[in-house]
């Protein structure tokens, strides 16, 4: 059976452009001009690049605009040729097979405002919950946009204009840690929500300088597949609380994964532990946290079973 996000939706290339150093934008509009189906802030949809794999990628328009979809791709050279396929092979006129949008990085109502942090592409879904917020009159925001080099960034000059006075930070390290720009100042006070996607590392040092805030209030989201194994991963086993039953989790395999192989439902959304929707509760074992989700004080009761593995030979979970 086709999942939601099977490219199963034809459209054209309408327009493509460079968005800066590396990264091309990409319009999609359906071939008779009609409306597209309707996304939310944060949405992204998934498409079948030129060499025939399946990427997703974060719509960055204004949601009111329903006659296009606008994309912007990053080039990486040492991924696993998506990327490469789609800006080398990709051009005006080609058809794409694309899937209808989905959101797993929802814009959420926030009377105090929002904090945005964007690391290099992750700019993408924060795009088109800024261009929401512009058109709507909406609260207040700061957007702090870090990137290596000027040339790098994505929508500079659109973000450098005056509609984003005083609302915009923009940083380049240079590729240089000591060069970083200092978050904490910005969020020391938790203030309203926070919106993150960017880099792993970056991430996860935002979820470390916000771990004061209500965890409900912070959203990463993640613009790569988190690797599905690493040099020291090794296989273990699932306990299922509630039925007794042992279910063996292989290296290259999640949790989420063993149990559905087995035949049991388990609820899941990104997959890539940002989301939140496969916490489940963790009763015994040690687990090996790699979400971005948990906040210090729940990671020995909880699990997100999407990314997480175990350092001990077995964990036992609430199922």
């Amino acid at each position: 059976m086709a999942s939601a996000e099977t490219p199963n939706l034809s459209v054209k290339i309408a327009a493509v452009s460079d968005a800066a150093a590396g990264i091309r934008q990409f319009e999609l509009r359906l071939p008779d001009g009609g409306e597209l189906p309707e996304f939310t802030p944060g949405s992204h949809i998934s498409v079948r690049v030129p060499n025939g794999l399946i990427r997703k990628y974060s719509l960055s328009n204004d949601p009111s605009e329903r006659d296009r979809y606008v994309i912007a791709v990053l080039r990486e050279s040492g991924g696993r040729g998506g990327s490469m396929s789609f800006v080398d092979e990709a051009k005006e006129g080609d058809t794409l097979e694309i899937s209808a949008p989905r959101n797993d990085f929802p814009l959420v109502k926030s009377p105090a405002g929002y904090t945005f942090i964007a690391g290099g592409i992750g700019i993408t879904p924060i795009m088109s919950m800024i261009h929401e917020l512009k058109s709507t009159g909406g609260s207040k925001f700061k957007l702090y946009y870090l990137t290596r080099t000027k040339e790098q960034t994505a929508f500079r000059e659109e973000l450098s204009g005056p509609q984003f006075r005083g609302q915009v930070v923009m940083h380049h390290d240079g590729g240089n840690l000591d060069n970083a720009y200092d978050l904490w100042p910005a969020l020391e006070e938790p203030k309203g929500h926070l919106y993150c996607c960017g880099p792993r590392g970056l991430m996860e040092s935002v979820r470390d300088m916000a771990g004061h805030w209500n965890a409900s209030n912070v959203h990463f989201e993640a613009f790569v597949e988190p690797e599905k194994q690493t040099a020291n991963d090794r296989p273990f086993k699932v306990k299922l609380a509630q039925s007794g039953e042992v279910v063996e989790v292989p290296v290259g395999t999640t949790i989420l994964e063993a149990i559905r192989a087995v035949g049991h439902d388990a609820p899941s959304s990104c997959e890539s532990g940002t989301c939140g929707t496969c916490k489940t509760k963790l009763i015994a074992g040690e687990p090996d946290h790699r979400d971005l989700v948990l906040a210090e004080r729940e990671r020995s009761s909880n699990i997100m079973i999407c990314v997480s593995r175990a350092k001990s030979d077995e964990l036992v979970i609430d199922r």
